[in-house]
């Protein structure tokens, strides 16, 4: 098989989460366990970080990888879904796995795929774990796909666990409520092996306390461990954070090459994280690589997607936040953008709480709403419905390049468009 019929097979005999939804989910270890050992198990050949969470896990696992980076080592990163290209999921040293890597791989071992029933993501992981072998990957990053506990990427035994955060999301899997998609999101952590926790709350603090007892795991606060003073943004590439380190009381003046307000609560995980590979692990981290690292993250990493700018004039945005908690935070900085007029190329994945993130939207933007070309994609009759209950100003388009063609010919230059509510959207523009 040549690149286009492996990519091909992949998506057709083993459906992906990213293009089907919940009918490709297949919890549990059983398959990957087995699959990796009939691989030598490739997973253990190197250290790994386990990064979990509701949002914001891409961006600290890519800033996580970026700091290992510089500070000289071998690098792997495996994250999903992809933006454009299936191969962005597996990076070594930024670098995304080639061609002809994915096509050996699959013809190597496709009977056994088949024969242990993989789904895609288990599929994926395992040919990252493979590869980062085969590559003389010495620190990976690993991000979690859904939830925790039963994510294929949970057969790994790290040297340290991350989780972001935790807020509702793929409630038919993980849970009704915000404790038991915690507790879904704690079962990364393995016995005495500590975990960064990004962002505290009353909701969610004790079920991981619970788990860091029982596991005899050192549970680490990011927010008692470093204070955000101020951010400041230099220009549409580039943010400037203060922090103070709590322990010693030194302050740190860092850059990073992403945008988004959220970046901000994203930081101070990565610094807890960053800080505790550097004291307690084999790992050394200098402060020019922590820097640096940061200061390059998505250049070196490849990482798109978070509140970038496509162009000036008129400000064009995208960012592929997507949840509630997500949105949240979309909405306040759109709200903050200087503009005449703001239009939203808008559409979602038919799973996600439509009128919840809906209710959140700025009202006083003009919205052209549209759906991605996968199955997953929520109609627009669905969306418009919506829309029409919350009195917001809208119209339809039956395509992505459709809807942006549209924004384009009705924003003048001191106009603002946005585009997201979907990775998908995102992805095909």
């Amino acid at each position: 098989m040549n690149y286009t019929e492996t990519l091909e097979f992949l998506f057709t005999s083993m459906p992906s989460f990213q293009n089907v939804g919940g009918d490709a989910y297949k919890p549990g270890l059983e398959r990957i366990a087995s699959f990796c050992h009939y691989l030598g198990n490739p997973h253990r050949s190197y250290y790994t970080i386990h990064v979990a969470g509701t949002n914001g896990k891409g961006s600290v696992s890519h800033m996580l990888a970026s700091i290992l980076q510089q500070a000289g080592y071998r690098t792997g990163l495996f994250t999903s879904p992809h933006l454009s290209d299936f191969r962005e999921r597996i990076r070594v040293d930024g670098q995304m796995i080639p061609k002809q890597k994915v096509v050996n791989f699959v013809d190597k071992h496709k009977a056994k795929m088949q024969e242990y029933d993989l789904s895609f993501f288990e599929m994926t992981a395992s040919l990252a774990f493979d590869y980062f072998d085969q590559s003389d990957v010495e620190v990976a990053v690993i991000e979690t796909g859904l939830g925790g506990r039963l994510d294929a990427t949970n057969i790994i035994t790290p040297i340290l666990s991350v989780v972001t955060n935790i807020g509702l999301e793929h409630t038919e899997f993980l849970g009704d409520t915000i404790q038991k998609i915690a507790s879904e999101k704690a079962g990364i952590m393995k016995k005495s092996v500590p975990m960064v926790l990004g962002e505290r709350s009353e909701e969610y603090d004790a079920v991981f306390e619970k788990r860091a007892e029982e596991l005899r795991s050192p549970l680490i606060y990011a927010q008692k461990e470093w204070l955000l003073n101020g951010v400041e943004h230099f220009d549409d590439e580039n943010q400037h954070f203060s922090l103070v380190r709590q322990r010693d009381e030194r302050s740190y003046e860092l850059d990073i090459d992403l945008l988004g307000d959220y970046q901000a609560r994203n930081i101070v995980t990565v610094c807890a994280a960053a800080d505790y590979l550097a004291e307690h692990t084999p790992l050394t981290i200098s402060r020019r690589a922590f820097r640096q690292g940061l200061a390059t993250a998505a250049a070196s990493t490849g990482l798109e997607g978070r509140w970038q700018v496509l162009s000036r004039e008129p400000l064009m945005i995208c960012d592929t936040g997507h949840n509630v908690d997500g949105m949240r935070y979309v909405v306040k900085q759109l709200e903050a953008l200087e503009c005449d007029k703001l239009y939203c190329v808008i559409g979602f994945a038919r799973e996600k709480a439509l009128e919840k993130i809906m209710e959140l939207l700025p009202k006083k933007a003009h919205y052209i709403f549209t759906r991605a070309s996968i199955d997953r994609a929520r109609p627009v009759e669905d969306i418009a419905a919506v829309a029409e209950r919350l009195g917001l100003d809208y119209e339809c388009q039956p395509s992505v390049g459709k809807a942006v063609e549209r924004a384009r010919i009705l924003a003048t230059q001191n106009d603002a468009i946005f585009i997201g509510g979907s990775n998908f959207i995102v992805a095909e523009v």
